[in-house]
């Protein structure tokens, strides 16, 4: 785990969200993704998220035969996170294995994307953004990962892939329920980030409005 530094001298913005970020014109990320501007420079996520933390999930090595030879490549999954409500999960494939996490790391910055977080658990109700709000799945392949709030001080009871995947988002307790190949440690943790993104597509009722 590593916590990733930002020069701000060798970065020359080629995007307009880019520039808007450089100008100071946009000055935090969750203004960057409202924006709806395309993200492709992962060292806009390094500027509006300074204690963004990044941690290798999986490296796998995978080989192709060409008609020069055999050609081996190292294929790595890197999750990052600030711990506060932001997450990405990305892949990357190079002959190094360095090169690989490198660039699995900026593909990871570059699927950023903000988790809805709140007090869901009937059994807490201390209002605080501790778990999720809503029971929500995500399917990858043939994994189906479902998180269910949780009341505080229970924990991540969840598979060492998926609670990665949740520490990095910020959620300090939580119920899973998984079924399919977990031990398929991409489709585990996109599943999971898959669960996280769908929490964000459900509506909390408005207080005071009336019920069937």
């Amino acid at each position: 785990m590593r916590n990733m530094a930002y020069n701000e001298e060798e970065w020359v913005p080629k995007t307009r969200l880019g520039r808007l970020v450089a100008d100071g014109q946009i000055t935090t990320m969750e203004d960057a993704l409202k924006s709806r501007l395309p993200l492709r420079e992962p060292q806009i996520v390094d500027m509006l998220l300074p204690g963004l933390e990044d941690e290798v999930l999986d490296i796998n090595m995978v080989q192709r035969m060409t008609d020069s030879g055999r050609r081996v490549k190292f294929r790595a999954t890197v999750i990052v996170g600030n711990g506060d409500g932001y997450v990405g999960i990305g892949q990357g494939k190079d002959v190094q294995v360095g090169n690989a996490i490198k660039k699995a790391i900026d593909a990871a910055k570059l699927d950023i994307t903000k988790i809805s977080r709140g007090c869901g658990s009937w059994e807490c109700a201390c209002g605080k953004e501790h778990t999720v709000p809503f029971e929500a799945t995500g399917k990858v392949g043939s994994v189906v990962v479902t998180l269910v709030p949780a009341p505080r001080g229970l924990g991540l009871a969840a598979g060492n892939t998926a609670r990665k995947v949740l520490e990095k988002a910020g959620i300090k307790d939580i119920w899973t329920q998984t079924s399919g190949t977990t031990r398929t440690t991409l489709n585990f943790a996109k599943a999971t980030f898959a669960a996280l993104n769908n929490v964000n597509t459900m509506r909390m009722p408005k207080k005071g409005s009336g019920g069937i």
